[in-house]
């Protein structure tokens, strides 16, 4: 889908495999022919920059709340939204991006919590759920698969 934009959406950085799983879907999108814009809280894109240097997985990071700042004032927007969430501040941040933007929304929910605090999400999104923290594998599955439906 070439020039579809795509928004990565990061909270806390707290459970490791976000970081990982993050850069991953970034160059496996860009790849793909999708503009890929990744925002973050300060914790979690100080992690990436670290994590990826010469900015060779993620093109565009940008500040989260300047993000919603500029979809709030209708100067970007996006067709895709994946919401990475571990607690209830990532659930806020993904309510708040559902309810200011026209973006198909996914939430990608993990940790130890990760089937509670799907339960308690009340906004329009799909839903991929794991319970992982520290081994990527299963959510790394289910993002995949669902890159190729959107691919294709």
């Amino acid at each position: 889908m070439t020039g579809t934009k795509v928004l990565l959406l990061m909270g806390c950085p707290e459970v490791p495999i976000q970081t990982s799983i993050v850069l991953y879907l970034s160059h496996k999108l860009a790849n793909s022919g999708f503009d890929v814009t990744v925002a973050g809280t300060g914790a979690a894109n100080k992690l990436l920059r670290v994590s990826d240097s010469e900015s060779y997985y993620v093109k565009k990071l940008e500040n989260l709340d300047k993000t919603l700042e500029r979809v709030i004032e209708k100067k970007t927007d996006f067709d895709l939204c994946f919401a990475f969430m571990h607690n209830d501040a990532g659930m806020t941040y993904a309510a708040t991006m559902s309810a200011i933007s026209r973006a198909k929304m996914y939430s990608v929910i993990f940790g130890r919590n990760a089937d509670t605090l799907a339960e308690t999400i009340e906004f329009d999104c799909e839903k991929l759920v794991s319970k992982v923290v520290h081994n990527p594998s299963q959510l790394k599955n289910m993002l995949d698969k669902l890159v190729k439906e959107r691919s294709t």
